[in-house]
């Protein structure tokens, strides 16, 4: 057996700068740019980015990282770090699409450019183009270069458009977005002390069965393949350990992805026992993948509720980022993040914390 010098850990899935990225290539630079804007302009609703090498000759070499924020949120960086996939990956890691300038680097899909004066371009590129996801011809009689048909004979059946179809373009580019959305999980916390409460609050019975496997069936029910979130190994393939050991809520959410980080986790608690089927499938209705979350909120509830919010992959690194400034607070990120935020009645989402708070509940659910 072959030695592992690492810990085996599910990876994240990436192309070569971000986790899901097209680059375009075949023509003059200034034409790809203006169709990287002019589709982003009809993606509004997306984290978008766009790849690009400067052409500015005898720049001299930045002694100082700036960033200069305009207060409409824009911002400008000039660093001296060269390119590195690795900390690319980082730097994309919340786009939803990364466009890459295809004349000076290689991304890992393709949309392919024919410019009749290009071909020699496309000769001298022609390795880098291995996965193209479609065809924009700047003249309708524009021929395939040799080059191209001997690499894809069947490259005349891929999709084409012109360079004036921007609508059916950014359909097309839309679809490739939709395609890399995660698929969602669920996860009922159940690892937490209940100091208040004095018993566990998951095994409450408050619909004829403890409180964990009623919250396991809902999500269950929404199809949700559900996992049990536990402080303890106990070796059970519905149960995800903390890895992420004293950090509560926020650990067994890491602990999660760590699991599986390409897969959106719904996140529930169980001490939330007026939360059903129909506030789960008004979060499910409203989730948000471009956002990093999806959260329930109470309308006069001044912060969203962690326990009950679906986080999408690139919750993973933003978690990460707080805990290392020494902050295990799954809230404080969403207070500081891009949100999608579902208000609902505040009743909804009451925290029962104590025995007689639970009396109450029960009596009320049961009358």
């Amino acid at each position: 057996m072959a030695h592992q010098k690492h810990s085996k850990l599910a990876k994240k899935h990436n192309d070569t700068f971000a986790p899901n990225e097209v680059s375009i290539l075949g023509t003059k630079c200034g034409v790809i740019a203006g169709l990287v804007h002019q589709v982003s302009k009809r993606l509004p609703k997306y984290n978008l980015g766009y790849f690009d090498a400067s052409h500015a000759k005898d720049v001299e070499q930045n002694t100082i990282s700036e960033y200069t924020f305009h207060h409409e949120g824009n911002l400008q960086t000039s660093t001296s770090s060269a390119v590195n996939k690795y900390e690319q990956r980082l730097q994309f890691y919340n786009h939803d699409l990364l466009f890459i300038n295809g004349n000076h680097y290689q991304g890992s899909k393709q949309i392919l450019i024919l410019d009749s004066e290009k071909e020699a371009s496309i000769k001298k590129r022609i390795d880098q183009i291995t996965n193209i996801q479609f065809v924009i011809k700047l003249n309708e009689n524009t021929p395939y270069f040799d080059c191209l048909k001997e690499k894809f004979p069947t490259i005349e059946n891929i999709t084409s458009y012109s360079i004036n179809e921007i609508d059916k373009i950014t359909n097309h580019i839309h679809n490739l977005i939709q395609e890399t959305i995660a698929p969602l999980k669920g996860l009922v916390l159940i690892g937490g002390k209940s100091t208040r409460m004095g018993t566990d609050k998951s095994e409450l019975n408050y619909f004829g069965k403890p409180q964990k496997q009623h919250v396991k069936e809902l999500l269950e029910n929404c199809s949700l393949e559900t996992y049990y979130s536990v402080s303890q190994n106990n070796n059970n393939s519905d149960e995800i350990h903390d890895t992420f050991l004293n950090l509560g809520p926020f650990g067994g959410i890491c602990s999660a992805f760590q699991n599986d980080p390409n897969s959106a986790w719904l996140v529930l608690a169980t001490d939330v026992p007026f939360v059903n089927e129909e506030v789960i499938n008004l979060l499910l209705q409203n989730r948000n993948p471009s956002k990093v979350a999806t959260a329930i909120k109470g309308k006069n509830k001044e912060f969203p509720e962690p326990l009950i919010t679906i986080y999408e992959p690139k919750t993973y690194g933003k978690l990460l980022q707080y805990l290392a400034q020494g902050y295990s607070c799954p809230r404080k990120m969403l207070i500081n993040s891009d949100v999608e935020i579902v208000e609902i009645d505040d009743d909804l989402i009451r925290n029962i914390n104590t025995l007689e708070e639970f009396e109450e509940a029960k009596k009320e659910i049961t009358s």
